[in-house]
């Protein structure tokens, strides 16, 4: 039996009663779209589109592309191939993405023509790549995707099993060098017969967008597996997505679904304090990862919208959401419990388990687990133990089985011999009601002690250093009263911005002195 990923995502809605509907929108001045039955027709033409390029099984393809009609073309069509599509940020430096090119040795390049000129240089100094094939209307001198793919005939996918690699996603991470994550034809699936269908309960009729991109494993499940699973529809946005964008599209669209990060419904919350109407009450539920949800900002969004936040954690290793609220037990300031299909485990430095209530690393197992890192094998070999995986973060266990998320392995650090989550002191600053938000680091005081400090981004950014140091000792009172005399920040700094990851995780060791 042929298991490709496609035939169910795509191929067996060809003559259902989806096929005619719009798979995806594409938002912008000139709105495009695309059915289920012409993505079906397309993404079987990209076999021969390889053929012709002597692009074949196994080979990998890198994708630097934005959130386009071309991209769910692209990657399923690559998937019906046997070939290898690597999924590319295209926020990431150009030396970054030099690096992921020459790591993957991948034989081709789907890119952006708005991105062609500003990676010329990286481009040129590939050692692998081909071919190079230009998605947009810009004027260049390489292959145009579309006008060859309109060429190309329609084709059977090739025959594969559920264990094969279908593609990989280089993790963003919050420090060091950027991971090839593989995964498998059968992961696709399970992450909705998981999270999606047993949480997210997503439906045909749902009308679904994503701040996340889809070069993001929470990005690509959201605006593609999951819709496509039902047969709903999905918008995509080529740009940046700020707030003005965003509710534009959730206004115009009647989006039902929204999935995004805590620092997109932070700034959303304070866009719609002047700007919410009952043009938006389609949206029937919203949901959060990338970073754990602070508890100010669910409750906020609940009380303004009428809508819940499903706060979760997933990981590039996990591919989606397995930790998670569910949508009738939702209690913010907690990551929930483990999603059906998934199992949880929280240790200590001796890799034993820990009790209720106690910080430990939170490891999990379930069958959407990456295949491992290419050409990192210690890497591998430390991150999947047999059937669990490493997730790399803090979490407390309450004793009504809901997680707390306390930061990142190499975030937590001790005070008076006592750990402190930076997450949690971070929630504490950021329910003040002159705080955007902030991040908390460590800092050894001049009588070589380990303390708290604390950047801040404030509402008004226009504070005289009077203000400010009046402002400094209430957060401290503020902290101490919430959470505990100790973990109280013992510098505050005032930042414009916060160093953060294109999932908007914050970058803490970039604060770090």
């Amino acid at each position: 039996m042929n298991e490709n990923a496609s035939i169910y995502f795509i191929d067996r809605h060809k003559n259902s009663d989806v096929s005619g509907k719009t798979a995806f929108v594409e938002y912008g001045d000139e709105e495009r779209s695309i059915t289920y039955l012409e993505l079906a027709n397309k993404t079987s033409q990209m076999i021969d589109f390889y053929n012709t390029h002597q692009i074949y099984q196994e080979d990998r393809v890198a994708m630097l592309m934005f959130d386009v009609i071309e991209f769910p073309v692209i990657f399923w069509g690559s998937l019906k191939s046997g070939v290898v599509p690597i999924p590319i940020n295209t926020l990431l430096s150009h030396e970054i993405i030099e690096t992921i090119l020459n790591d993957s040795r991948a034989k081709a390049i789907f890119i952006s023509c708005d991105l062609l000129d500003q990676l010329s240089e990286v481009l040129k100094k590939s050692e692998y790549i081909k071919h190079i094939f230009v998605i947009g209307k810009k004027e260049h001198s390489f292959i145009d995707f579309s006008e060859q793919l309109e060429r190309s005939k329609i084709l059977e996918p090739k025959n594969v099993t559920q264990d094969e690699v279908a593609f990989w996603l280089y993790s963003s991470g919050s420090t060091g060098k950027p991971k090839g994550v593989k995964h498998v034809h059968g992961s696709l699936k399970k992450t909705f017969d998981t999270y999606a269908n047993q949480v997210l309960g997503i439906k045909n009729n749902d009308i679904v967008f994503s701040v996340a991109k889809l070069f993001f494993a929470y990005g690509l499940g959201n605006a593609m597996t999951f819709p496509m699973s039902v047969g709903a529809t999905t918008i995509l946005l080529p740009t940046r997505p700020v707030p003005e964008k965003v509710s534009e599209i959730l206004k115009k669209y009647k989006i039902t679904i929204l999935f995004a990060v805590p620092t997109i419904f932070s700034s959303l919350l304070e866009f719609f304090n002047n700007n919410w109407g009952e043009e938006y009450v389609n949206l029937r539920l919203s949901v959060s990862a990338g970073e754990a949800l602070p508890k100010n900002i669910g409750e906020q969004w609940k009380s303004l919208t009428s809508s819940e936040i499903l706060d979760g954690i997933g990981s590039t290793e996990m591919l989606h959401i397995f930790l998670s609220n569910f949508p009738d037990d939702i209690e913010y300031g907690t990551t929930g419990i483990a999603v059906p299909g998934y199992e949880l485990r929280l240790v200590d430095e001796n890799n034993e388990d820990v009790g209720v209530d106690t910080i430990g690393e939170l490891l999990v197992k379930g069958e959407t687990s990456a295949d491992g890192y290419w050409n990192m094998r210690d890497k591998s070999r430390k991150t999947f133990e047999g059937e669990w995986t490493r997730t790399g973060d803090k979490y407390i266990k309450q004793k009504n089985g809901k997680y707390i998320y306390c930061g990142r392995t190499d975030d937590m650090f001790k005070v008076s011999g006592i750990w402190v989550s930076p997450f949690e002191v971070e929630q504490a600053i950021s329910s003040h009601p002159e705080i955007l938000e902030s991040a908390v680091v460590p800092e050894i005081d001049k009588e070589g002690l380990v303390k708290s400090k604390a950047f801040v981004v404030l509402k008004n950014q226009k504070i005289d250093e009077n203000q400010f140091e009046n402002l400094k000792k209430e957060i401290k009172d503020f902290v101490k009263e919430k959470i505990g005399m100790w973990k109280y920040p013992r510098n505050i700094e005032i930042s414009d911005e916060l160093p953060k990851t294109a999932t908007g995780k914050i970058q803490r060791f970039k604060l770090r002195s």
